[in-house]
């Protein structure tokens, strides 16, 4: 090698050892907002990156939402979030917020949000009925999205073979747009993970592990292995279900940062707190 190559060559790789490593493979920064259109897999379905939570503790058919703003309350917090983008909506039987989104129907276009909703069902005959009495309820003639709901068993795709069976028909005659599960053990995950049934899967996760099916890096792993196989995540539990309340940035950094997952639901309970939430997501992004 002549000298003036050399020198050239030794100039350029000090240039290099100049730059940090972390510089050579970090990604450049994208600004990520809750009202970024996403596209579920290769379901057609588009939602906002943030889908408005309607069940803070909700049970018995009751929520923080149902119990502190009512049905109106719910209604124009549900428009408010509409009119800044997020149009993902998310319910369950369980919340009794059914009668609620009715009412914000009558304030947006039906078909330019999408309604997820979940089931306790298991038989064929429970399926039927609660997919009859949740369009009732909700005043719509389909749902976008129905999971089977708080599965904790790991044989739960036996025990709710019925309700599957009628939510795959329901699927096919436009009824429902997708199917799929929320999981509340291990032994659940890893079987929805192994499920072909499953299109979607409702995951709890966070950078602390709160209230969530198993430490950190094993669910990870799984949701990792979900989303390679086609699955679609969606985030629940960001912020560990209130216990992270003290993490909220941090919390949302690390849901942005996750490659598999392409949405969340946070459980918004006032309009200052969904203004707070549309600065902080890009600003953790």
């Amino acid at each position: 090698m002549n000298r003036r190559i050399f020198v050239k060559s030794a100039t350029a790789a000090a240039g290099l050892l100049a730059i940090s490593p972390f510089a050579l493979h970090a990604r450049p920064r994208v600004i990520k907002n809750i009202s970024d259109r996403i596209m579920l897999g290769k379901m057609g379905i588009e939602v906002s990156r943030m889908a408005m939570g309607t069940g803070t503790h909700g049970v018995n058919r009751n929520s923080n939402q149902t119990r502190q703003l009512g049905i109106k309350g719910v209604a124009d917090l549900l428009k408010a979030g509409y009119d800044m983008g997020v149009t993902f909506w998310d319910s369950a039987d369980q919340y009794g917020t059914h009668p609620h989104l009715k009412e914000a129907l009558k304030l947006v276009p039906r078909e330019k949000v999408v309604i997820l909703s979940k089931t306790h069902a298991s038989t064929e005959d429970e399926m039927k009925a609660d997919l009859d009495r949740f369009r009732k309820e909700l005043g719509t003639d389909y749902i976008d999205i129905m999971l089977l709901h708080c599965m904790m068993s790991d044989d739960w795709p036996k025990v709710r073979e019925g309700a599957m069976k009628v939510l795959s028909e329901a699927r096919e005659k436009g009824v429902i747009r997708a199917h799929g599960v929320s999981c509340h053990t291990f032994g659940a995950l890893k079987s929805a993970a192994a499920s072909p049934w499953v299109q979607i899967d409702l995951a709890r996760i966070n950078p602390y592990g709160a209230v969530m099916d198993s430490k950190v890096p094993a669910v990870v792993d799984v949701l990792t292995q979900m989303n390679q196989s086609g699955k679609v995540i969606i985030g629940m539990k960001i912020f560990g279900g209130g216990e992270l309340t003290n993490h909220v940035d941090e919390c949302l950094k690390y849901a942005l940062d996750q490659d598999y997952l392409p949405c969340f639901t946070i459980g918004v309970e006032s309009l200052s707190q969904l203004k707070d939430l549309a600065v902080r997501v890009p600003a953790a992004s």
